[in-house]
């Protein structure tokens, strides 16, 4: 019945909502400053690192992300299963923050959110984006219209006398998105070239923009050392994707006048996101990745991360699927990606929602099998659980375990139904039960 109203329809409902709710609650969002940050990948962790940079310089924050809620000192799981909440429940959210004395909020904000108006009324005071790649299409149909949907929260910071946008120079379109003229603009790169990342690609004239560019990057498997401004940063998060998330962190730190060492600093501290490139310790010598990636962009950039873990014998086993009543056409995508890069793939289940499972499976197969043998070195297990079983099974010490799409997530979506779930977890159950299997 619900895919019976245009979305046209439904968003002039949400607007509606939007706008009662802000009405209800006392526009709460003009009593703060909140932090926008939207993008394709990387806007949980991009998320956790203001919100670490903003406590490190005294000040009192709320977090509304994927992973987490925060007002204050108090913290809790997001196991809602959505990264924007609706008009009123972020109205409330916020409000909320403001009578805990919180001074910032910083909010992951979607392509949905901002497209169904349920963001409507928020008095944004910087926009982030990290990247737009292909993710929604089921929704928006286009990577134009999806494109478009996420410069509403810039179009929405132009509006803000004080307002400051931040986008990633290598992003594609990035022009987009500075287009429309903050009072502060910051454009962040890890190419140290200025003329290829802006003047070459914007050819924005009249236009002031202050680019950070990470420079003298050094890349291991346990993060990376890398300047800016001659100023050092150490960070525990791997992969050169992750510097771009921390140099996003640092333009919004900089335009709230914290001191580059300061940010360099309370970077140092994070040790880790969930369900964020996490690794699951274990006693067999495998190393085991648990991130959240989704996209085929995501996925490239995480495989090529592991080919600077991979031991000169070691294989890389990956456990993967797709989420269900989204966009089909990455399926096969996403399939021929982790073939090409992993040495066994096996497909399973995934927040299927009413979606048949192994029709999901089998298309995200599809791709599979442009690189692998089914029964050889690829499988389809339908059931996550004996999934990462098989995937335990098969790793031997030097291997590399990934497995990826849902992060550190609290529930599976079955049909209406939400299933108890979460894999850094049921990895570790099935570690405890092959040690109890061989007597240790």
């Amino acid at each position: 019945m619900k895919n019976l109203i245009p979305q046209s329809i439904k968003n002039i409902c949400h607007l509606f909502q939007a706008v009662l709710a802000n009405v209800w609650y006392g526009f709460p969002s003009r009593k703060l400053k909140v932090i926008g940050v939207t993008g394709t990948n990387g806007k949980t962790t991009t998320v956790q690192m203001i919100a670490k940079i903003l406590e490190e310089a005294d000040f009192k924050i709320a977090i509304a992300s994927t992973i987490n809620f925060k007002i204050g000192e108090r913290e809790w799981v997001n196991d809602t299963k959505f990264t924007t909440f609706s008009g009123f429940r972020l109205q409330e959210f916020l409000q909320k923050a403001v009578r805990a004395g919180c001074e910032y909020a910083v909010v992951e904000v979607t392509s949905h959110a901002l497209d169904q108006n349920r963001v409507w009324g928020v008095d944004f005071s910087v926009a982030v984006v990290t990247n737009v790649t292909r993710e929604h299409l089921d929704y928006h149909k286009t990577m134009e219209k999806y494109r478009k949907a996420k410069e509403k929260l810039f179009a929405m910071v132009s509006k803000n006398s004080d307002g400051v946008a931040v986008a990633n120079l290598n992003m594609e379109n990035v022009e987009d998105f500075l287009k429309y003229r903050a009072k502060q603009n910051y454009g962040y790169t890890v190419i140290s070239n200025s003329q290829l990342a802006i003047g070459d690609k914007l050819q924005i004239t009249n236009y002031k923009l202050q680019e950070i560019a990470a420079k003298k990057i050094k890349l291991d498997v346990n993060g990376s050392l890398f300047e800016i401004n001659g100023v050092g940063f150490k960070l525990y998060l791997p992969g050169e994707f992750n510097i771009e998330n921390a140099l996003a962190a640092t333009c919004v730190g900089l335009s709230q006048n914290i001191p580059l060492e300061k940010i360099s600093e309370a970077l140092s501290k994070i040790k880790g996101v969930p369900g964020r490139m996490e690794r699951i310790e274990n006693d067999r010598g495998i190393e085991i990745i648990v991130d959240y990636a989704v996209t085929p962009d995501s996925l490239e950039k995480l495989y090529n991360y592991t080919k600077g873990l991979k031991e000169e014998n070691g294989k890389v086993i990956a456990v993967f699927g797709s989420c269900g009543e989204r966009d089909r056409g990455k399926r096969p995508i996403m399939g021929e990606i982790v073939a090409r890069c992993a040495d066994y793939c096996i497909v399973t289940n995934e927040d299927p929602y009413n979606e048949d499972p192994q029709k999901i499976i089998d298309e995200v197969f599809a791709g599979v099998l442009k690189h692998k043998k089914e029964n050889e070195n690829a499988w389809r297990i339908l059931d996550r659980r004996e999934a990462i079983k098989k995937t335990l099974q098969i790793a031997k010490p030097g291997d590399i375990v990934v497995v990826t799409g849902k992060g550190a997530e609290e529930t599976m979506a079955i049909g209406n139904e939400r299933i108890p779930w979460n894999d850094p977890r049921v990895i570790r159950e099935v570690l405890s039960e092959r040690m109890k299997e061989e007597g240790r």
